[in-house]
């Protein structure tokens, strides 16, 4: 078996791309998007069709530009889901707009819109994840919606404060992301080549599986935003790892064995200790941690951005 083959035995791989084709090629598990993923591929012209219905929609529904451009990116999200639903077993995650990530209220107004959405095309919740940024404000929005049987993707984590506030709340999955906390630590430090047992990504995604484990907590570990192979491979045995189709390719290609580095047994042996989780325990450990308040504010920035990206190209294509 080649590696690909050899991490679905014990790791469910999930695609993290809004291509169509590149799903149906590798058959993950599940997918997710993100607004980056989705202004890219709005570009494309195989995806004009969404794109159109989307609009056509959003004009239908909406009383104001405001609230028409809110409109037509949802209903993007949801377009582009509900294709690869079409393709996928599992389930597709479906991001909440970044702007929104330090507001409990408007997330959870905005989860249920995206949920209703999805189920007026006779989709089952069940199969949607809907993606917050891991925030207080974003685990409190995540607490509601999980008792109202939304499930939620807790993403943009880069520390195990944010990890535990998630899990805390019942929220479904976390994704760290490995290979943003990569980035920082090669631009600020002298160390610029990492292996994988000690890339600074890959140990923090095994500090926060290994909590899990040892605590008993629900909450599932996705690891994304990956930056090599190495990466992936390293952190064989994770719940669920989120891979861009051209990673997937390389491990469709690479053969040799693939040992499990991360064991739900090893972990519940883990001489780590039980953290205290307050609202200001929270915010003090992620302001305390330069890493992950910078990659946080950055992806918060990036992801909005794009939002914003997308909602002018449509305006101005679609004269909105």
């Amino acid at each position: 078996m080649n590696k690909l083959e050899q991490l679905r035995a014990f790791t469910v791989v999930v695609a993290d791309t809004g291509d169509f084709d590149s799903i149906a090629r590798y058959k993950p598990q599940d997918a997710t998007t993100n607004p980056s993923l989705i202004y890219q591929a709005a570009q494309m012209p195989q995806y004009v069709s969404l794109v159109e219905e989307a609009v056509a929609y959003a004009r239908q529904h909406s009383k104001s530009r405001e609230e028409l451009l809110r409109v037509l990116f949802d209903r993007l999200l949801i377009n582009f889901g509900k294709e690869i639903l079409k393709i996928i077993p599992g389930r597709v995650s479906t991001e909440v707009d970044a702007r929104l990530s330090f507001d409990t209220k408007g997330s959870i107004e905005r989860a249920r819109s995206l949920i209703k959405m999805y189920e007026s095309l006779g989709i089952d919740r069940q199969r949607i994840l809907i993606k917050l940024a891991s925030t207080w404000e974003g685990a409190q929005a995540a607490k509601e919606l999980e008792k109202e049987g939304i499930h939620c993707n807790m993403t943009l984590m880069f520390c195990l404060a944010q990890a535990v506030a998630a899990a805390e709340v019942g929220a479904t999955l976390v994704s760290p992301f490995v290979g943003r906390i990569l980035d920082w630590y090669v631009k600020n430090t002298d160390t610029k080549q990492f292996a994988p047992a000690d890339d600074p990504g890959v140990k923090s995604v095994t500090t926060v599986y290994n909590y899990f484990k040892k605590f008993g907590y629900k909450t599932q570990v996705m690891g994304a935003s990956f930056r090599n192979v190495g990466q992936i491979t390293q952190l064989a045995g994770c719940d669920l790892l989120t891979i861009s189709p051209q990673f997937l390719e390389d491990l469709s290609k690479s053969e040799g064995a693939l040992p499990r580095f991360l064991d739900p047994a090893e972990a519940k042996q883990s001489p780590m200790e039980k953290f205290i989780l307050t609202e200001s325990s929270f915010r003090y450990s992620l302001n305390d941690d330069p890493m992950a308040t910078d990659k946080l504010a950055d992806g918060i920035r990036r992801f909005a951005a794009d939002t914003v990206k997308l909602e002018k190209h449509l305006a101005e294509v679609y004269k909105l």
